[in-house]
């Protein structure tokens, strides 16, 4: 078992390294502005379902392959970068049908579609594999028992604290949107927006690879 100073330690740096906006908040705050409060906490528990795959690859050593190998972590980066910047794309081209899309039900294959979207693009976060694979073991005790089941403890407390933080960031980010969509002049600026701050994040992960 992890020893509560530990927990108590992990909790604060996770905190800390949360609230500060990244890829995997700006995903989903422009997810928001081009579709909506539902498709935004969708995009938030997808998200937070690939973090988890990653962290359960990281808790039986993959992790720890990819923190050592430029190349595997090189090629996983800029998977996901890619797909960010084409949904980014994506957003941009369809942003003169965002009257409709305010109004117009979400068929389920929708949903589908998104936390499908979302969850490649959390476990393709190459900060989510270096901080699993880097971090953790610095809050893990060796004498606690399995180092693989603390590694779970813990990445799930982050995962928890994340899906807090993303889901508020996401709540914010439809109130904004709401507030443009009152006019329709702005609604075709939301829809740019989304893409430009998902193509942002995209080309972001890709020339650093920071933020989570």
């Amino acid at each position: 078992m992890v020893p509560a100073s530990n927990l108590l330690a992990f909790t604060a740096a996770a905190i800390v390294i949360i609230v500060v906006p990244g890829p995997g908040v700006l995903f989903t705050v422009g997810r928001a502005l081009t579709l909506g409060r539902r498709a935004a906490l969708l995009s938030v528990l997808g998200h937070t379902a690939g973090v988890y795959v990653a962290l359960v690859l990281v808790a039986i050593g993959l992790g720890t392959l990819l923190a050592a190998s430029a190349l595997a972590l090189t090629v996983v980066k800029f998977a996901g970068a890619l797909y960010l910047i084409y949904l980014g794309i994506q957003a941009i081209r369809e942003r003169k049908a965002l009257r409709a899309a305010l109004v117009a039900a979400i068929e389920p294959t929708s949903h589908t579609r998104v936390l499908r979207q979302s969850a490649f693009v959390g476990l393709t976060n190459p900060k989510a594999i270096v901080f699993f694979s880097a971090v953790l073991p610095h809050f893990a005790d060796p004498e606690g028992g399995s180092i693989r089941v603390q590694f779970l403890l813990l990445g799930t407390i982050f995962l928890a604290i994340g899906i807090v933080s993303d889901s508020a960031w996401a709540l914010l980010a439809v109130s904004a949107r709401s507030w443009f969509a009152r006019s329709p002049r702005r609604l075709e600026a939301v829809g740019g927006a989304g893409g430009v701050l998902i193509l942002g994040v995209g080309t972001s992960v890709a020339l650093t690879g920071s933020g989570d």
